[in-house]
C-alpha cells in the first residue's frame, strides 16, 4: 500500500513571545499514513493534534525533520500549491471556511483559485454537492443552513478541489448529535466510494471507533497506534494520559473491576450488548 503522508523525526515548537522560550510540541515524531485509509487521531488538549494536522497542509512547517505528502516535501515552497491540491483541510468552525453568499458559489471557490476551467468547475461542484447530499441546497444561502449542513458544504468545497487526502480538524466539535452523524457519514462515504485518505482529528471516541486505525498522541509522541479494538482495549493506558475509552468499553471495564471477565475489544453498541447478554444468560 502506498503512503499518503509520512512524518520523519518531526520537531516543532511554537516561538516564544518577548524573549520567552518557545513551546515545544513535537520532538522526533514519526508516523506513516497509508493511502486510502481512514485514520482517527486522538489526544488530550495540548497534545499536538491540530498542530500535526496543520503540518499536513503546509500551514505549519517543521522546525526539524520532514513531512511528506504524496511524496512531496512540505517544506519546499515551490511545492506548496501541489501539496494543497493533494491535501484538503476542514476546520472546526464551518463559518470560517464559507466565503460566498450562495452554496454552489462557495463550493466553486477552491477550484477557481486552482485555475480550473469554468465547465470543469461546474461539473465538480455538481458532483461534490451530490456526494455530500447537498445538491438540492445549491442555490441556498449558506448562513441559513444548520451546522451539520454548513460543514458538509465545507467538505464539498474540498471535494471539488479533488485532493487525494482530506484532513478534518475536530469538524464536529460545534455540532449537535444529528450534525455530527451527517458529517461522519459523509466522511466515511468519501473514504469508501472515492478511496480518499481521511485523517480525522477528534475528541469523540465513538467517531474514532469507526475509523480503520486510531493514533493516540500524548506529549508530542505516539502513545498508542492500531485498530480501534486494539487501542480502546488499553483502558488503563488511556486513563493514564487523561482519555477515556468509548462508553461501551468503559462499562465492560467497570464491570471487570467488580469481578467479571468481559472482553474490552468490543467497542460497538451491538457488540457490547451481545457480550452483556451472553454474560447474563450464562
Amino acid at each position: 500500500m502506498s503512503e499518503a503522508i509520512r512524518v520523519e523525526h518531526l520537531n516543532y515548537a511554537y516561538p516564544g513571545v518577548d524573549d520567552t522560550p518557545g513551546v515545544a510540541v513535537f520532538t522526533d515524531l514519526n508516523l506513516t499514513i497509508e493511502a486510502g485509509t481512514f485514520v482517527a487521531v486522538l489526544g488530550s488538549n495540548g497534545c499536538g493534534k491540530s498542530t500535526l494536522a496543520k503540518h499536513f497542509n503546509s500551514i505549519l512547517l517543521p522546525c526539524g525533520g520532514k513531512v511528506y505528502v504524496c511524496g512531496l516535501d512540505t517544506s519546499d515552497e515551490e511545492l506548496l500549491i501541489r501539496i494543497r491540491r493533494n491535501v484538503g483541510m476542514v476546520f472546526q468552525n464551518p463559518d470560517n471556511q464559507i466565503v460566498a453568499n450562495v452554496v454552489e458559489e462557495d463550493v466553486a471557490f477552491g477550484p477557481e483559485n486552482l485555475g480550473v476551467a469554468s465547465p470543469e468547475i461546474a461539473r465538480r461542484v455538481e458532483l461534490a454537492l451530490k456526494h455530500v447530499g447537498m445538491y438540492e441546497y445549491r442555490e441556498h444561502a449558506p448562513h441559513l443552513l444548520s451546522g451539520g449542513q454548513k460543514q458538509r458544504i465545507a467538505i464539498a468545497g474540498i471535494i471539488a478541489m479533488e485532493p487525494q487526502c482530506i484532513v478534518l480538524d475536530e469538524p464536529t466539535a460545534m455540532l449537535d448529535p444529528r450534525g455530527r452523524k451527517e458529517v461522519l457519514d459523509t466522511v466515511k462515504k468519501l473514504n469508501k466510494d472515492k478511496n480518499m485518505t481521511v485523517v480525522l482529528i477528534t475528541h469523540h471516541m465513538d467517531e474514532a471507533a469507526q475509523a480503520d486505525r486510531v493514533v493516540v498522541l500524548h506529549k508530542g509522541q505516539v502513545a498508542a497506534d492500531g485498530t480501534p479494538r486494539e487501542v480502546f482495549s488499553q483502558v488503563e493506558l488511556l486513563h493514564r494520559i487523561g482519555l477515556a475509552a468509548p462508553e461501551t468499553v468503559e462499562l465492560c471495564y467497570a464491570l471487570n473491576q467488580q469481578g467479571f471477565r468481559l472482553p474490552l475489544d468490543q467497542p460497538s453498541i451491538e457488540e457490547c450488548a451481545q457480550v452483556l447478554f451472553n454474560t447474563v444468560k450464562t
